[in-house]
C-alpha cells in the first residue's frame, strides 16, 4: 500500500478544526454572548464570533473534501478488493455530506441573525421576549444546529478511526479473503 500522508494529514486536521471549532463556538461562544452585558450586545458579540470562525471553517472543510478525495484515489484498490471497505466509504460520504448540509442551513441561519444587529436576544441562540420574531425562530432552529454539526463531524471522526484500523495488514488479509470467499 502506498502512503497518503498529505491527503490523510488534509483529512484528519480539516475534519478537526470543523468539529473542535463547531463545539467550541457551540459550548463557549453563544452562551458565552450572553455575558456581553445588555441583550443589545450579546447577539453582535456572537455574530462577530461565528462571523470570524466561517473563513476558518470554509478552509477546514475543503482541506477534508480534497484530503477525503485523495484518500479514495490512494486506495481504490482496497476499495474495490477489501470487503467492507466500499460500504465505509459510501457511509462515509452519506455522512459528510449529511454534515456538509447541516453547516450550511445553520451558516444560513446565523446569516439571517447576523442582519440584525442589535436586535436584543439573550444569548447567541437565546431569544428573549422582545427579540423579533423572525430573528427568534432562527435562533430556535441554531440552537438545535449548534449541537447537529459536532454531533455529525464527531461521528465523522470516530468511522475515520474504524476506517484506518480496516488497513491493518491482517484487517485487509480478512477483507480479501472474504470477498474472495463470497
Amino acid at each position: 500500500m502506498a502512503r497518503n500522508t498529505i491527503s490523510r494529514a488534509m483529512h484528519d486536521v480539516g475534519l478537526a478544526v470543523w468539529f473542535g471549532g463547531t463545539l467550541a463556538n457551540a459550548v463557549a461562544l453563544n452562551t458565552a454572548a450572553a455575558e456581553a452585558g445588555n441583550p443589545s450586545s450579546a447577539g453582535r458579540v456572537a455574530n462577530a464570533g461565528w462571523d470570524r470562525w466561517t473563513p476558518v471553517n470554509a478552509v477546514a472543510i475543503g482541506a477534508h473534501i480534497v484530503g477525503s478525495l485523495g484518500l479514495i484515489g490512494g486506495n481504490k484498490e482496497r476499495l474495490l478488493a477489501q470487503q467492507g471497505v466500499a460500504s465505509m466509504t459510501v457511509a462515509k460520504t452519506a455522512l459528510t455530506a449529511a454534515a456538509l448540509g447541516a453547516t450550511a442551513y445553520s451558516r444560513l441561519l446565523g446569516r439571517k441573525i447576523s442582519q440584525h444587529n442589535d436586535v436584543p436576544v439573550e444569548s447567541g441562540t437565546q431569544p428573549t421576549g422582545s427579540t423579533p420574531s423572525d430573528v427568534a425562530t432562527a435562533q430556535k432552529q441554531l440552537a438545535v444546529m449548534q449541537w447537529a454539526v459536532p454531533a455529525l463531524t464527531g461521528v465523522l471522526v470516530v468511522m475515520s478511526s474504524f476506517a484506518g484500523e480496516q488497513q491493518r495488514a491482517g484487517e485487509v488479509r480478512k477483507g480479501l479473503a472474504a470477498r474472495i470467499m463470497g
